[in-house]
């Protein structure tokens, strides 16, 4: 009989790939039998078809990078949250809207209802051939062009006719073209997101395995009308639908429940572990490491010791063994990590951003974001997270988060002139903030919900992962955890029955000896 899992799988077309064939030959379309010099040419073809792709698109945070959170009421987003990584989106829009869907978002002028804009190849591409180039606003290059700078490396721009022609469904590369390079290069940001998960093996992850599930990233965040399901702003901490079937109103399977439902154990000790997922989020067990494709993630980032040149007085570059940047003058101390322990916390979904223009204690470490959670919540459970830890400036007089001005050519730029005052003028400037003219840097720390990179049942945790003094659970409190804890009063009723049974017990021998003396028996 297949598992549990397959079965809905292949309910939900996860095997899809193997079993069906697109019903259009793109190669066959006169619209784009013809060559295109740029990007919003194809998108022009592709609409003359596709005619409400762009107005769906337009309705998405993957095109707004805006989200306004129901339950917080915080105005989120890509364009408006700041974070400990390269902080914020203002003033450096040509390098971060490189991830943007679209094309030509370089600075607060773009227009979010051009139809053209809509770059539909960077999510339909089946080539792997089509990449934005790094600081082409979301273009790709359409000339020959030097990266990295000063390297030699020539890009050669995109066959655009060949790719426009050769479009399909999303796969799992189109998605992690952005999603496994967040924060500027491969697994920095999310931990459990890099570029091992373009081929996965069993080992990375059991849904994505590529000779096995191969799982791509709609499997789960399932869409419809151009809305992918699945938001890091409204996490879903608990899903107490169960199993999602085919007919269901709901048909988001962006969750562990949605097809493993919430009793999913089916061995021996089913019951007692099933007992566990009422208090225990699945991927707590299921992920007991991250950033283990063999790619590092980034644990630490030190802003305040950016711009330092070596002896030689050319700017500094350290990089460990691995090749990994621990220093890089333009941006500071890093530290990374691989096969990293989660830290874990209660979570009830609610998470809470520190804003720009939010008052700031930094005398202690600031928080990003703070999730929200505790035992007595029905709805929160133990999750794991990735805990970002750094240094980066702020305005010492407003105690508020700064922004800096990095990327570009302008005298305020900090990759141009290295002046900390100018670039934080320029990028408070940008978001409507007035700079004080003193800055510092603050500690911070930002949560981030792990929940990629799923281990085998072999590999999940195992009871005394946590039921011990000083496992997992060591610091998640609020309850009483058998093996962890103790109790002074059930330690003593405890001690006091075991050695009343040996007492009992060394009695009735020595009874049953005198007996035997006595009667001759």
């Amino acid at each position: 009989m297949l598992p549990r899992i397959v079965i809905i799988a292949l309910l939900f077309g996860a095997a899809l790939p193997l079993l069906a064939r697109t019903t259009a030959d793109h190669s066959k379309f006169e619209e784009l039998q013809r060559p295109f010099q740029t990007g919003p040419e194809v998108t022009a073809a592709c609409l003359q078809c596709h005619t409400e792709a762009a107005t769906q698109l337009h309705q998405t945070s993957h095109w707004t990078w805006a989200f306004d959170n129901p339950v917080t009421g915080q105005a989120l987003g890509k364009k408006n949250v700041i974070n400990n990584f390269c902080v914020a989106t203002a003033t450096n829009w040509p390098r971060c809207t490189s991830c943007h869907i679209g094309y030509g978002w370089k600075d607060e002028s773009f227009d979010l209802s051009s139809e053209q804009r809509v770059d539909c190849l960077v999510c339909h591409d089946t080539t792997g051939e089509y990449k934005k180039f790094p600081t082409g606003a979301g273009h790709p290059n359409y000339t020959p062009m030097e990266w990295p700078p000063k390297s030699g490396k020539i890009r050669q721009p995109p066959d655009l006719a060949k790719i426009a022609q050769r479009v399909g469904q999303p796969n799992r590369s189109n998605c992690g073209s952005c999603h496994f390079y967040g924060g500027g290069g491969d697994g920095v940001k999310h931990g459990h997101l890099d570029s091992s998960l373009h081929h996965p093996n069993r080992q990375t992850d059991i849904h994505m395995d590529e000779a096995g599930l191969n799982f791509k990233c709609q499997t789960c965040h399932t869409t419809g009308g151009h809305e992918i399901a699945g938001s890091r702003y409204v996490t879903k901490a608990a899903d107490s639908r169960g199993q999602v079937r085919p007919g269901d109103e709901d048909q988001v399977l962006a969750s562990c429940e949605s097809c493993h439902s919430s009793e999913p154990h089916e061995a021996a000790s089913a019951e007692q572990l099933n007992q566990h997922t009422d208090r225990v989020a699945c991927v707590t067990c299921h992920i007991p490491r991250y950033a283990r494709g063999g790619k590092k993630t980034k644990m630490w980032w030190d802003w305040s010791s950016a711009g330092r040149k070596g002896e030689d007085g050319k700017p500094l570059m350290i990089k460990d063994s691995e090749g990994y940047a621990t220093y890089d003058f333009k941006k500071g101390e890093f530290v990374w990590e691989e096969n990293v322990t989660p830290e874990y916390y209660w979570f009830d979904g609610d998470i809470r951003y520190t804003l720009l223009g939010e008052t700031i204690d930094p005398e202690g470490v600031v928080p990003i974001n703070r999730i929200q959670g505790s035992y007595r919540d029905p709805n929160s459970r133990i999750w794991p997270f990735k805990v970002m830890r750094g240094k980066q400036p702020y305005d010492a007089k407003q105690n508020i988060l700064a922004i800096p001005h990095l990327f570009g050519k302008d005298e305020s730029a900090y990759w141009k002139n290295f002046d900390w005052d100018r670039a934080l003028q320029a990028g408070l400037l940008a978001r409507g903030q007035v700079y004080s003219g003193e800055y510092g840097f603050v500690e911070t720390e930002y949560f981030w919900p792990v929940t990629h990179m799923v281990a085998t049942k072999e590999e999940a945790l195992s009871c005394d992962s946590c039921h011990r003094q000083n496992g997992r659970l060591q610091s998640v409190g609020g309850f009483y955890l058998p093996g962890r804890d103790r109790n002074e009063t059930l330690d003593f009723i405890g001690w006091l029955m075991v050695f009343g049974t040996l007492g009992g017990v060394t009695l009735h021998g020595i009874g049953r000896l005198v007996a035997r003396r006595r009667g001759g028996r």
